[in-house]
């Protein structure tokens, strides 16, 4: 009766969200206070709906209850807790479960949080919110419904897909519905404030938490991601450009856009109409990533879902709510005038180059990921569209964006100097030209791409702490222990870019890769290393069999790892898989992997020495941890001085 209960409470959830959607929204436009506070109730029961509701597909999971299809599918008795637990979203009908209540989750926190805002305002944004939510409840219950019971249960299941019964995958998706869905939240203030008639400074800081809180969920997601394809599909890389993952990484860059631009509306009420425009589009593009997963229409390791008919309902949803708040927004924007006059070079300006920079990067993401399918669609081509292309046409954008950032980080707002600018960043200018000196005198004969990435790293990092130290003046460091802590954010977020650059380069210009046939006992060289295959053994795991390979890895006869790279054959579905063996080491990597027993008895293997590759992680560590510190900003937390600005500079009506 659990899965049944689940199911109920799914239903209820629904129902309660058509309400919420409608009357919050009747309330406001007649300005029936009781009306109106009926949404905060509603989203708070919403939430506990649904984690009922999820709770009950969990337990379903984990009691290995093959009654219920979906837990049959993708489950097995003798499958790890832990991927009976990632199980319940590792499907394409979990996972939406999951995403629904994620958005329920959004609604009842700007339920909790939203006392500042207007009651007009908070209840239009619930109702909005209510109006994607019911959306998704409808697409679970009529086309993809988890609980679904079988007449005559089977004994056991068919087991999870082996490639995500990985750590890496338990908490990958989870982070990254919770960015996707989390811009939701900039999506329902963007319609409800285009509603409103209203686009004002304390409706930008209102927005910018939940921006942030989604752009931060994301930085961790894609990591995440990344760090999973890197040491687990055997490959070696840590990106590549795979339709599903450019579907993470362009509401990511939309995100980041909106993030500045939400700062120049905030500051000097510039850039309304288009920071209403990169909220529509920043959560339209996370519906785009979900109808890429999940309708089939492109083929990736990542796909949930192989429908076509599931996902035009998703496109529906996506043209439904997309098209309709962008016929309101062309019916709104031209009354969204702004107050601030800006010179090019200022802040403001910088600013709306980054946007423009991360606007038109996401766009050749765009185009790169879906001209294969508009060319079978409407010419009949097969065409293939790989890493070439978007290093070659996207790398010149962040190149430029490196660049500008510190220098824009530190003008002044309304009119600036590039010279009187250029000034505080003189530290900076000759630490990177230190850096790149170095590197040059390292990489002697090699690409110039590690010289010219690990500058523009550099000049990322340097550039934040020149900023930092601009901001105390003369009060030295007790002035730099009161600053805001959105500013240390941001320092700490540009940096962790800047890392992630470094990263980029260096691994791409200095990595080694070996395919060579191993022999028991026979060493061979990897780069400056010495590798001997020792044996390869027959190893029984929980629920597959595995090939495991002991290699020694010495470096001038001094031992460096043990390291044992397995093939794996999951015996339930019969598949195979890759388990590479990774020397972690803070400057490179030692990676290996085991291929295919080859007939004069010797084994495949691949190795790659790889270096800074945990620089990339790192990065995005520090990026999503500089998002997290300015999240801590009390102006953030509590809103009230936007509460107040408003009130003290009036707001911008739309009429």
């Amino acid at each position: 009766m659990i899965a049944e209960f689940g199911h109920l409470a799914l239903i209820l959830a629904f129902m309660l969200s058509l309400f919420q959607m409608t009357v919050p929204m009747v309330g406001a436009a007649k300005g029936w206070h009781g009306w109106m506070d009926s949404a905060r109730p509603a989203a708070l029961a919403q939430l506990m709906l649904m984690l009922i509701s999820f709770g009950a597909l969990t337990v379903a999971f984990v009691t290995s209850d093959f009654s219920v299809k979906l837990v049959h599918d993708n489950s097995h008795t003798s499958k790890p807790f832990i991927y009976k637990i990632s199980g319940v979203w590792g499907n394409h009908e979990g996972s939406l479960l999951l995403w629904v209540l994620i958005l329920a989750l959004f609604g009842a926190a700007a339920a909790v949080f939203g006392n500042n805002l207007p009651p007009t305002l908070r209840a239009r944004v619930l109702a909005v919110q209510a109006s994607v939510t019911a959306a998704f409840y409808g697409f679970i219950i009529f086309t993809s419904n988890p609980f679904w019971r079988m007449g005559n249960p089977p004994f056991d299941g068919r087991d999870l897909n082996p490639l995500l019964q990985d750590p890496g995958l338990a908490f990958h998706p989870p982070f990254l519905y919770l960015g996707y869905v989390g811009l939701s939240m900039a999506f329902s203030f963007a319609v409800a404030a285009l509603i409103e008639g209203r686009v004002d400074a304390a409706w930008a800081r209102w927005v910018r938490p939940w921006t942030l809180a989604a752009w931060v969920f994301l930085t961790i997601g894609i990591a995440l991601g990344s760090w999973w394809a890197y040491y687990e599909l055997g490959w070696g890389g840590f990106w590549f450009w795979d339709p599903v993952e450019n579907a993470s990484f362009m509401p990511w860059l939309l995100a980041a856009a909106l993030l500045h631009s939400a700062i120049v509306v905030e500051k000097r009420e510039a850039l309304k109409s288009w920071t209403i425009l990169l909220a529509i589009m920043a959560f339209g593009f996370s519906l785009i990533g979900t109808f890429i997963v999940r309708s089939g229409l492109i083929t990736s390791v990542h796909s949930f879902a192989n429908d076509p008919e599931r996902g035009i309902v998703i496109l529906a949803i996506l043209v439904f709510f997309v098209g309709g708040a962008l016929t309101l927004y062309a019916v709104r924007a031209p009354a969204l005038t702004a107050k601030g006059v800006f010179a090019p070079v200022s802040r403001e300006g910088a600013l709306v180059v980054n946007n423009v920079l991360l606007a038109v990067a996401c766009f050749v993401v765009l185009v790169g990921t879906m001209w294969p399918l508009i060319a079978e669609m409407f010419w009949g081509r097969i065409l293939s569209v790989g890493p070439p292309f978007f290093n070659q046409a996207f790398t010149p954008f962040m190149v430029v964006l490196a660049l500008a950032l510190p220098l824009g980080s530190i003008m002044p707002w309304k009119r600036g100097s590039l010279g009187r600018s250029l000034r505080p960043l003189r530290g900076a200018l000759i630490l990177t030209g230190a850096v790149m000196t170095l590197v040059f005198a390292v990489s002697t004969g090699r690409s110039a791409l590690a010289v010219i990435g690990a500058g523009l790293g550099a000049w990322l990092v340097f550039g934040a702490i020149a900023e930092l130290v601009h901001r105390t003046g003369n009060s030295g460091l007790s002035r730099l222990a009161r600053l805001p802590r959105a500013d240390w954010g941001k320092a700490v977020s540009h940096s962790g870019l800047g890392i992630t650059f470094i990263a980029i380069a260096l691994i791409t210009a200095w990595q080694v890769e070996d395919i060579r046939v191993a022999q028991i006992d026979e060493p061979y060289k990897l780069g400056p290393y010495d590798v001997v295959l020792r044996s390869v053994d027959r190893v029984d795991g929980p629920n597959y069999i595995s090939a495991m390979a002991m290699l020694e890895v010495t470096r001038d006869g001094r031992p460096v790892a043990v390291l044992n790279p397995e093939k794996r054959v999951y015996t339930v579905q019969n598949m195979p898989t890759t388990e590479a063996s990774i020397d972690y080491g803070f400057l490179r990597d030692v990676y290996l992997v085991l291929g295919d027993q080859q007939p004069d008895g010797g084994w495949a293997v691949r190795g790659y020495i790889r270096p800074f590759a945990n620089w990339i992680w790192a990065g995005s560590i520090l990026m999503a941890l500089g998002g997290l510190i300015s999240l801590t900003d009390r102006r953030y937390r509590v809103a009230a001085g936007a509460s107040r600005d408003a009130r003290a500079r009036g707001a911008v009506p739309a009429e």
